[in-house]
């Protein structure tokens, strides 16, 4: 059976994520600050109280997971703060860049040993992270997190491609989450739907590309 990890696992993408995959016959784990009814149904182990910026955290996601083979990593934690111009907050810029971009990262390479040859990192990240792509402005730290997290996507693409693993960043569209007050466009089993035909798709060759999940390759 093939094993699933997904952060950010208890609501929104995550979670229905969570529940594709159970659907799809996966054994799923689901990582949370906090669990939920849902999850519980949908994940076979749930490793809950992990936040993603905290070093205690990450051990702890490493030894719940020590000696399970990991044939997809999907990194969906996130947050997004609306940062304005003449108010900005060095508090809110750091945690957006520490829980956006550095976690997603060193969950990777803490995670390397349970990877293998044909296994697959997906980096759930924003084309508001696209700097050819901005044409509004505005959310200063949320854009430069997500610039920063398809840098280092990009770079694992091709440091891991030696070790057979492929890696994709990919824009989920403008869903209806609690994260945007369910103000978005696309409902979570759209966004997965087409999600999951480009995590089908991902092998070696399309390594490291930037995509909106209708398909559409997205400029850095």
């Amino acid at each position: 059976m093939k094993h699933v990890v997904i952060t950010g696992a208890n609501r929104g993408i995550g979670l229905e994520l969570a529940r594709h995959y159970k659907g799809a016959s996966w054994r799923v784990t689901g990582v949370c600050r906090e669990t939920s009814p849902e999850l519980e149904e949908y994940a076979a182990q749930v490793i809950e109280d992990i936040d993603v910026a905290r070093a205690d955290s990450l051990e702890r996601l490493v030894a719940a997971l020590q000696g399970q083979t990991i044939d997809l990593l999907i990194n969906n934690a996130g947050i997004l703060h609306d940062d304005v111009l003449g108010s900005l907050d060095i508090a809110s810029l750091r945690l957006q860049m520490e829980v956006n971009a550095f976690a997603p990262l060193l969950i990777c390479e803490a995670l390397l040993p349970n990877l293998g040859p044909g296994s697959k990192i997906v980096n759930i990240t924003s084309r508001m992270g696209s700097i050819g792509d901005n044409d509004s402005g505005g959310r200063y730290g949320y854009r430069a997190s997500k610039a920063a997290f398809n840098a280092f996507g990009r770079s694992l693409a091709i440091d891991l491609q030696g070790r057979g693993i492929a890696v994709a960043q990919l824009h989920p569209g403008f869903v209806k989450t609690r994260m945007v007050n369910f103000g978005g466009i696309l409902s979570t089993e759209e966004s997965v739907a087409g999600l999951v035909e480009r995590i089908e798709n991902l092998n070696l060759q399309n390594s490291g590309s930037f995509w909106h999940c209708h398909g559409e390759e997205l400029p850095w």
